[in-house]
């Protein structure tokens, strides 16, 4: 089949292969959107939920999830209020077994006494009788393909043709009669795959790729289409955004491709996280591909109040409103690299730029006057009077961009300075700094740095004839801008453009935005230079502030810190360099069993210090080993008190009273050799 071929050729960033190697056939099913250069949402069905239509004829959905058991009735419908008030659309709500999808009937009637007619889609894992139960009460129902059939037990099976097609049998008399009451309520469903919890019979035959994700919808989605319904939205969610944005765009990709109706999707990351990582998170997943036009109804995940969510969808789906105004970009008819599967692409190291180098920061200090040592604590350097040293925590920028003010002082040996072009001729120890070029100060310089340069400009000024001049120079690094309002693909588009070239000159990608943006500065830029690094693109991130004019000098600090971290945020979100614990802790839900808000407050203060380690905070087995898929220790809650440890999807003890639950986390991470004591000292920046 032809979708078979997206997995079978090298991409372009391999210079032994031939431009000719990729066939017409071959760049078509790489498409996965309308346009990869003009804005256009993708072209969907229609969908009815509850007098609140989804699709591309509509504007771009917002939703959430309850927290507050269901059984708790006057609790779900407070909550609901909320929800609404912060610009929920659609509520979704747990009904894990069939006492919860009778308290449905409850809580919708309640709603309905107030004036509130919100729809509501009842979460359904395991229980197919509460799925059906809720069909007939709710607008509604949310599948999971991987646990609505099947009991996961981990086992690898050897199937056969015969054998499979018996299982997917099996799977058609479950699921017909959940088909057939939706049909006939008129009740809408979401057949939602989550990356953590495919059926054992999936990732037997497909592993755990993108394909299997697919695969494990469209088993469900052929037999609604056999019985003729249709109103249904997709998900493939993940914690992991790159897997997250492959399945999505296979999906799309697969649907064409076996002529299936253009059904609604329903985007969103699994297990974001809380605060400024989760929103970075949420933002490199799903704004990579809101980008590309997909997306009707939007969720972020975070594990804070659900009415927390709604306003940070809201922002991530309102940037999208005037998008299709922006400045033309030059088209292209295929995607020259392989957008079902990472590939970082491969550049030359110019000093500690690009190739195997995880992809640098640099700091943007070039309207910041460095006045003492304690201004780069901003970016993550101290120095420590005793021991008459510096020192750097794990989110120390690699390079400082002092512009025109050069900092006055020696600095630590993990950080260097880059000046602006004529400042860094004038200056006494140019032998140990770094230029920074415009690109017509490049052409007409006549002394550079032997070891490392850096040339901005954007796709226009890094024209063809400018490309050809410094393709093979061992000391250049570009920094990639832009001033189109469709960022991040006129970025995407000069990076196609280097790889069909075969140029391997590594790329720092810069960004410039205003610093009273609140939150959707950390949304934007997850957006922007986020979803050129799940594409494998980007060997750094330069991220600038705009400050107001009469910005206190102090302000501007904090300023500096906050766009250091979202830097570091951003590139571990994207999965391209890991300088911190990274917590995959669901949103919460009418199933969770501690408060998650307050065990992940409890676990990261004693463990954020354990560089890369990733630990699951679950509150539910629904959301355990599975949903936690590519942690490396999970903290799942089994019962009242009582909480389950996992060495990656092995669980390790049972039944751990929560009071000492922590404790014996740490030790599991000590017996792996990976616990490191935390310093004494605590550094403040």
């Amino acid at each position: 089949m032809a979708f078979r071929l997206c997995f079978s050729f090298k991409t372009f960033v391999d210079i032994t292969i031939p431009l000719t190697v990729i066939t017409p056939a071959e760049q078509k099913t790489n498409i996965y959107c309308p346009s990869l250069t003009a804005y256009q949402r993708r072209k969907t069905i229609s969908i009815n939920i509850g007098g609140v239509p989804m699709g591309s004829d509509y504007p771009i959905r917002v939703q959430s999830m309850t927290t507050v058991d269901t059984m708790d009735t006057q609790g779900s419908i407070d909550e609901v209020i909320r929800m609404v008030e912060s610009g929920c659309e659609y509520v979704r709500i747990t009904a894990p077994s069939v006492k919860e999808a009778q308290n449905l009937e409850n809580i919708r009637n309640g709603l309905h006494k107030l004036g509130i007619q919100v729809p509501l889609i009842a979460d359904i894992h395991f229980t197919p009788n509460a799925a059906e139960l809720a069909a007939r009460i709710v607008e509604k129902v949310r599948i999971n393909p991987g646990n609505y059939a099947d009991r996961k037990r981990f086992e690898v099976i050897d199937y056969t043709d015969a054998s499979y097609a018996a299982e997917l049998e099996r799977i058609r008399e479950k699921f017909i009669p959940l088909v057939k009451i939706c049909k006939e309520y008129g009740t809408a469903m979401r057949i939602g795959t989550n990356h953590g919890s495919l059926s054992d019979r999936i990732l037997s035959r497909y592993g755990d790729t993108p394909l299997g994700m697919v695969e494990s919808a469209l088993e469900f989605l052929r037999i609604c289409e056999e019985l003729n319904y249709y109103n249904i939205a997709l998900s493939m969610k993940s914690s992991n955004t790159q897997v997250m944005v492959e399945a999505y765009r296979l999906l799309v990709q697969r649907l064409d491709e076996e002529g299936l109706k253009p059904y609604p999707l329903h985007l969103g990351v699994t297990e974001a996280g809380e605060a400024e990582d989760g929103r970075i998170k949420s933002a490199v997943g799903i704004g990579t591909l809101l980008e590309d036009g997909l997306g009707d109804t939007v969720r972020v995940s975070l594990t804070e109040a659900p009415e927390k969510e709604a306003p940070v969808a809201r922002a991530l789906i309102e940037r999208y409103t005037t998008r299709a105004d922006h400045a033309p970009i030059e088209p292209i008819d295929h995607c020259p690299i392989n957008p079902f599967q990472y590939t970082r692409r491969d550049t030359r190291e110019v000093y500690n730029i690009g190739h195997l180098n995880v992809p640098r920061v640099i700091a943007d200090y070039s309207n910041i006057e460095v006045q003492q040592l304690d201004d780069l604590k901003s970016i993550g350097h101290f120095f420590l009077l005793v021991p008459d040293k510096w020192a750097m925590n794990d989110q120390g920028a690699d390079f400082i961009y002092s512009g025109k003010k050069p900092v006055p002082f020696m600095l630590p040996n993990g950080l260097r300075e880059i000046l602006d072009h004529s400042q860094w001729l004038a200056h006494a120890e140019k032998h140990i700094k770094f230029p920074l070029f415009e690109v017509a100060e490049w052409n007409a310089a006549t002394e550079v740095s032997a070891e490392l340069n850096f040339i901005k400009g954007d796709i226009h000024t890094f024209d063809q004839a400018f490309l050809n001049a410094v393709s093979d120079k061992k000391n250049v690094v570009l920094v990639l801008h832009t001033h189109n309002a469709h960022a991040m693909p006129e970025m995407r588009r000069f990076f196609y453009k280097l790889t069909e070239l075969h140029f391997k000159l590594p790329v720092i990608i810069n960004r410039s935005y205003q610093t009273d943006l609140g939150d959707k500065l950390t949304l934007y830029s997850a957006t922007d230079i986020g979803g050129l690094l799940v594409d494998g693109f980007g060997d750094g991130a330069l991220l600038s502030p705009e400050f107001p004019a009469g910005i206190a000098h102090s302000d501007k600090l904090k300023a500096a810190a906050s766009y250091n971290s979202i830097a570091f945020g951003v590139l571990q979100a994207a999965r391209t360099r890991m300088s911190k614990t990274e917590y995959i802790s669901c949103p919460s839900c009418g199933r969770t069993l501690f408060d998650l808000q307050e065990t992940t407050a409890m676990i990261r203060k004693h463990t954020e210090h354990l560089k890369g380690v990733k630990i699951g905070i679950m509150g539910c087995i629904v959301n355990g080993p599975g949903e936690m898929a590519d942690a490396d220790y999970g903290y799942v809650g089994m019962g009242k008190d009582k909480i389950a440890l996992y060495r990656g999807q092995e669980v390790i003890k049972r039944s751990v009273h929560s009071s000492k639950a922590v404790e014996e986390l740490i030790e599991l991470i000590r017996e792996d050799g990976r616990w490191i004591e935390p310093e004494e000292r605590e550094i403040l920046i």
